[in-house]
């Protein structure tokens, strides 16, 4: 039975979330405006994270993922695709992360997309907060997570937006964007609706490559994805005085279901491979893709989301371009029949995207943990009905 409820705290959640939540005096008291801290040498104790979570004092090792090329696989050829998605399923299998090139989306698009962020990041704080995330959303302009926790903060200011598949949504990003900071923002609103189309389409290719990688029916994945819900998001990374205190974003698996990440050319993803940090080299070419919660249930937990992090430098910002593909949100994630059986029982139970995605906004931080704290929630929450 699928679940989908209006959440109470878990009572077995670590407090982790609870120790963090704020009084509202504490929310007002702390403002992250990057064009300010940027160039403090005493960054404020609510960033510093705890010794044991420091990135490292070293250059990380660099990881080895695999590079896939998609040209073969999009013009229909079926050794192509084959060959891709044998390579996937070994990546997914391991990690979760890979790489893909030829690709099919413009280069110039991709290029707009990643200089466009500066039109929005480089606004006066009073301008930007225009677009404020509400508190227990996910879209929004987020200045670090002052609003949210009081400690262990990332050093980033985010954008995000919804975007949907549905036929009466074609103009989600556009509307978004000139309805919440106004006219002049049109163009902005125009490159990330056609960049948003652009990743949904790459999306379903690269389901169809998991599917065939599963062993299902290749469209099944395909299929169940194609009206999704969806959530776009700038990160910018400002430059901090004492990079070794502070991270860009805090160790977690992704909970939706697929990540299409841009890096620009600074560099700051890192993976934990191994029981050790290692990084993912930018690629202007590529795009990078690892799976999250959503899709490692959808896989029977065949397939890994994997933990990983920003960290930041003392000399430049960083941007990415996050896609992340969600499915629609009442839609029930369940693992198919193919991926079950006697030896490979069902580890999750049902639940809608819906029920998720509120679990991870008002409930619960996300880190390695998360899917499986959802999942105690879910089947103790059965038990009691």
């Amino acid at each position: 039975m699928a679940i989908d409820c209006m959440i109470k705290t878990p009572s077995f959640v670590s407090n982790s979330l609870k120790e963090e939540e704020h009084t509202e005096d504490q929310r007002k008291s702390l403002v992250f405006d990057a064009s300010v801290l940027q160039h403090e040498a005493n960054i404020p104790q609510q960033f510093i994270w705890p010794d044991h979570e420091k990135p490292n004092s070293q250059k990380s090792k660099e990881l080895e993922v695999p590079l896939i090329d998609l040209g073969g696989f999009l013009s229909g050829h079926s050794c192509s695709a084959e060959e891709a998605s044998s390579l996937v399923g070994k990546a997914c299998q391991k990690h979760g992360f890979f790489l893909v090139v030829n690709h099919g989306v413009d280069e110039s698009l991709i290029s707009d997309a990643q200089r466009y962020m500066d039109l929005f990041f480089e606004l006066p704080l009073s301008e930007k907060q225009r677009a404020q995330r509400k508190a227990g959303e996910s879209c929004g302009y987020a200045s670090s997570f002052t609003g949210r926790f009081s400690s262990k903060l990332p050093w980033k200011e985010t954008l995000s937006f919804r975007f949907s598949s549905e036929e009466n949504s074609s103009d989600i990003v556009k509307d978004y964007f000139k309805n919440t900071m106004g006219p002049e923002f049109v163009r902005l609103g125009k490159v990330y609706q056609e960049y948003c189309n652009a990743m949904n389409k790459l999306s379903l290719g690269i389901m169809e490559l998991l599917g065939m990688s599963l062993g299902v029916e290749r469209a099944h994945f395909k299929e169940f994805f194609e009206e999704n819900n969806s959530i776009m998001r700038l990160n910018y990374y400002p430059p901090c005085r004492k990079p070794d205190l502070t991270l860009g974003t805090g160790p977690h698996c992704d909970p939706t279901s697929l990540t299409i990440l841009h890096q620009d050319n600074v560099g700051g993803l890192e993976v934990f491979v191994d029981n050790e940090w290692r990084s993912i080299a930018p690629n202007s070419r590529a795009f990078v893709v690892n799976i999250g919660d959503t899709f490692m249930a959808l896989s029977n937990g065949r397939y890994k989301s994997c933990l990983h992090r920003a960290v930041v430098n003392n000399k430049t910002p960083r941007k990415s371009l996050a896609f992340f593909l969600c499915p629609k949100k009442d839609k029930v994630v369940r693992s198919p029949e193919e991926l079950v059986d006697e030896n490979n029982p069902r580890i999750y139970p049902d639940f809608t995207w819906s029920t998720f995605l509120e679990f991870t906004q008002k409930h619960y931080r996300a880190d390695m943990n998360t899917l499986q704290a959802f999942s105690t929630w879910v089947q103790q929450k059965t038990s009691t009905t």
